[in-house]
């Protein structure tokens, strides 16, 4: 299993077992990421999964989606980096994943 690692707006690091398939969102409250709140379950109906990409991942990670963006509208913080975690699919090329979280998402 790919691991991956959040990064609190504190810095604070939680590195978890992500399962191939699921969603980074999902290994996050798999493991009791605090952060990821995930309300619409993984929906792409909210921004409480909100993360930034590390810039050396961007690619692995893919590009945003439309809802993905339309979403993005409502978070804070948004970057160039900015993603929604329930729209990543894990696959094995993320093991080693590093996401940060907003500050106003704790």
């Amino acid at each position: 299993m790919p691991q991956v690692t959040f990064i609190e707006h504190n810095g604070t690091a939680h590195t978890v077992q992500a399962v191939i398939g699921k969603s980074l969102m999902e290994a996050a409250v798999d493991n009791a990421v605090p952060g990821i709140d995930a309300d619409c379950g993984g929906a792409c109906a909210c921004a409480t999964c909100h993360v930034f990409v590390a810039p050396e991942w961007e690619a692995k990670t893919g590009t945003r989606n439309e809802a993905e963006v339309a979403m993005l509208n409502f978070a804070a913080e948004v970057k160039p980096n900015s993603r929604l975690s329930c729209q990543i699919e894990i696959t094995a090329a993320h093991d080693g994943l590093v996401v940060h979280m907003p500050d106003g998402q704790h």
